[in-house]
């Protein structure tokens, strides 16, 4: 799958928020203020999207097959673009998830780390 979709088969913040995007969609249908609302419930508010970078990634998943969108009305209120996860998607989330346990062990190791030299000190740009 990492052929098909290397984005998905690195590290980086945009991969993990990709990732968070599929989780989002896995259950149901979401327009992109929902799905940006979801995404701030699941990181408890440390990523709240703007919403130009969201839908611009929106568009990016749904161009390489990973989401596909309709337009939804309802009388009296604005058109939304639905979004759902598609079959490929759903692959994607599968094998990125797969990879962040294989990975697990060494996240941890990484924490230990970081609480045996670092946990008291300050953070940069924090009193």
């Amino acid at each position: 799958m990492c052929d098909d979709h290397p984005e998905t088969c690195r590290y980086s913040g945009r991969g993990l928020i990709q990732l968070l995007i599929l989780r989002t969609l896995f259950d149901k249908r979401l327009h992109g203020y929902e799905i940006m609302g979801e995404l701030e419930r699941m990181t408890d508010g440390r990523y709240a999207p703007e919403p130009g970078s969201i839908y611009t990634m929106l568009r990016r998943m749904e161009k390489s097959g990973l989401l596909e969108s309709e337009w939804k009305s309802k009388k009296g209120r604005i058109d939304r673009r639905m979004y759902a996860l598609t079959d490929s998607g759903r692959e994607v989330l599968r094998n990125g998830l797969r990879m962040i346990r294989e990975r697990k062990p060494v996240l941890e190791a990484l924490l230990r780390f970081y609480d045996a030299e670092f946990k008291g000190e300050k953070e940069d740009g924090q009193d």
